[in-house]
């Protein structure tokens, strides 16, 4: 027998045996093609519809929202969790966008500056969790 013959007759029982969400398996290499052919149909969501950008330090999370007109300060409105900033009236009064923080941050002492038409949104974080252990019966 051929070596390519054998690896034929080993596919087909392989794939015989096998589910066919497993098939992948055999040949790492086609299931990476399909899925990269996958991705590259598939149409781009952003993030969020606000363009902003989030990311941590050591101390503080960051939210920056980009503005493109300074008219929008006045009558936005932000609300934050320990987990999330709602915001109000941003572009429009009717709209209210919710983004999730990367990391818990305190109830207390957010700050947020604007300059160059970027919002800028500093959370500090919480370092200190609190674990409570579940006792199980």
């Amino acid at each position: 027998m051929k070596p390519e013959e054998i690896e034929k007759y080993v596919q087909q029982m392989m794939g015989k045996m096998l589910q066919p969400n497993m098939k992948g398996m055999l040949k790492p290499e086609e299931w990476l093609k399909d899925i990269q052919h996958q991705n590259m149909n598939e149409p781009q969501k952003p993030s969020n519809t606000l363009g902003a950008e989030m990311f941590e330090t050591h101390d503080y999370v960051f939210v920056r929202i980009p503005l493109k007109d300074e008219t929008h300060l006045k009558q936005m409105k932000l609300f934050y969790t320990t987990n999330q900033v709602i915001i109000e009236h941003l572009p429009e009064l009717s709209d209210k966008h919710t983004l999730i923080l990367p990391a818990t941050v305190k109830r207390k002492g957010a700050s947020a500056t604007h300059r160059d038409y970027v919002l800028e949104l500093r959370f500090p974080k919480i370092t200190d969790l609190h674990y409570s252990e579940i006792d199980i019966s």
